[in-house]
């Protein structure tokens, strides 16, 4: 696969910005990919998001951080360079449920997921035997109620010894502290088994049949300090009816939450998620 450098910015919005980026490229003899760009016209917000072939410039992707850093100090912009040919290091998380992370590893193993995943973390044991069959150290770091900080330090020290780039709740179930959030901002990935806003927190399955609602679904969502609240990546839906018990609802969900939470990751691993205010923009 050709190895792409990946500029992703998002600035004020004015005239010219696609030509002043464009003519920087151009001036290093800089091949560009993929070109995508939006404009919040609410907001007054541009966002941008190119894929340049590596081997066009004569420089990686530090150097290229570095001559663009005068445009986007003009133009008051955020940007980030990435490289593919650096794959960002993931932590998964789960407890007892397994659909989320077998699909995760799955496609992991079959090379659908550019990454690396180099431990998986649970307050649980149930899982080892799966993660340990797909060759991935497993950590159990169980719970104690009455002191749950002890837990969140040893996931802090383990995240930290594995170099860890961004961390994925693959149906795990403790709520992740605030001190947490703010250390990986956008790079905590969670999935919630409802279409949010509605029925946030614990069962929502059994929330929505008490409602008797005709759709369920499932959200991918950035981790912030408020439950559940975060900026969404994806979202999916599954028709159900009055016949539906919450055992069916759980059932069908499951296939809802799996392929949300694998597309959200994928879009987050190749930086098409772009994040301003509580809100995203996905150049998908």
């Amino acid at each position: 696969m050709e190895r792409v450098l990946r500029l992703v910015i998002s600035c004020p919005d004015r005239v010219g910005i696609v030509a002043r980026v464009s003519g920087l490229l151009a001036q290093y003899n800089g091949s560009i990919l993929e070109a995508n760009h939006h404009a919040d016209l609410a907001q007054g917000w541009f966002f941008m998001r190119n894929e340049i072939k590596a081997s066009s410039l004569p420089f990686g992707v530090e150097k290229l951080a570095e001559i663009f850093t005068p445009i986007a100090r003009d133009l008051n912009m955020t940007f980030q360079v990435t490289d593919t040919g650096s794959s960002k290091r993931i932590a998964l998380m789960c407890s007892r449920d397994s659909h989320c992370l077998a699909d995760i590893l799955n496609r992991w193993q079959s090379g659908d997921l550019p990454c690396d995943i180099p431990c998986v973390i649970s307050n649980h044991d149930d899982l080892r035997s799966l993660v340990e069959w797909h060759g991935i150290p497993f950590f159990h770091v169980p719970v104690d109620p009455a002191n749950k900080q002890e837990h969140f330090d040893e996931i802090e020290r383990l995240i930290a010894a594995h170099q860890i780039d961004s961390i994925v709740l693959a149906r795990y179930m403790q709520i992740i502290p605030a001190a947490l959030c703010h250390s990986y901002p956008n790079r905590i990935i969670n999935i919630h088994h409802s279409f949010l806003p509605s029925f946030i927190g614990a069962r929502p399955y059994h929330q929505a049949y008490e409602r008797g609602v005709k759709l369920i679904g499932a959200t991918c969502h950035y981790v912030t300090a408020d439950l559940d609240s975060g900026p969404i990546i994806d979202q999916d839906v599954v028709r159900i009816t009055h016949r539906d018990l919450v055992e069916d609802m759980v059932r069908l969900g499951k296939d809802c939450e799996k392929s949300v939470l694998a597309r959200g990751l994928r879009w987050h691993l190749e930086d098409r998620v772009l994040v301003h205010g509580n809100k995203t923009v996905i150049f998908n």
